[in-house]
């Protein structure tokens, strides 16, 4: 057997999906927690707790947490284990800058390969968005707000920009979390209408230059100054993830 071997998985079998990872579970419900604001920026998260409300080895909790870390809402830290990242002011400002240079280009992508199924798919969120606003739900709203934006990267059809974009989009649920109140994060949704209908009308530099200006406008909103929120205590967090 040669290294290639070892590095190279054998291909599945054809008709056969692919396992799911045993970290798999808990990637996916920290990461939910994480974004729907369950668990604040800054929290410790003990793999041997994390092991014993999940039912697995710290081995497999581990797996999870560095996936967490390199999606960059996690930092681990030597003899210190893995915390939820704390944006700077610095880095929140850099993190919608950066959104503010994609997403105009996404959106342009996005406007050519648009069709009335993938209209529908954006409708549909920003419908979901309404309901969560009317029950008073604000981090189901926030969350289905950042989906509409993944939405529009995954009908671009470029998985690179979409798989750079779901990580800002990650870390922006943090930037929110310490430095948006939720009465300005949620007062924007006009412009997700204005972006279907440019969408529907075949105008992608109208769509490009609507992002660009929503984005920005949405980083000009950040409160830099505001103290940070305080974090969940580790029972607090058990809850948040069960």
């Amino acid at each position: 057997m040669t290294a290639q071997d070892i590095a190279t998985p054998p291909p599945a079998k054809k008709g056969r999906k692919a396992p799911v990872p045993s970290w798999k579970p808990i990637y996916d419900g920290l990461m939910s927690a994480i974004v729907h604001h369950r668990i604040d920026p800054g929290t410790r998260l003990a793999e041997e707790d994390l092991a014993e409300v999940y039912g697995v080895s710290r081995t497999v909790v581990r797996s999870a947490l560095q996936t967490l870390a390199q999606d960059g809402v996690l930092i681990i830290e030597r003899n210190k284990g893995a915390r939820v990242a704390r944006p700077t002011p610095e880095e929140a400002r850099e993190i919608f800058e950066t959104r503010a240079l994609i997403e105009p280009q996404i959106a342009r992508l996005a406007s050519a390969r648009m069709t009335p199924a993938a209209l529908g798919r954006l409708e549909a969120s920003i419908e979901a968005e309404h309901r969560a606003l009317a029950i008073g739900d604000a981090n189901a709203a926030l969350f289905q707000s950042a989906e509409f934006h993944r939405l529009i990267a995954e009908i671009a059809g470029q998985s690179v920009l979409a798989r750079i974009l779901g990580e800002l989009m990650s870390r922006s649920s943090l930037v929110i979390a310490l430095y948006w109140s939720r009465r300005e994060a949620l007062c924007d949704d006009h412009a997700h209408h204005a972006l279907v209908g440019c969408f529907a009308r075949g105008e992608g530099e109208a769509a490009a230059d609507l992002m660009r200006r929503h984005v920005e406008l949405l980083g000009n909103s950040l409160d830099l100054t505001r103290p940070a929120a305080p974090t969940l205590g580790l029972a607090d967090v058990l809850k948040a993830v069960r």
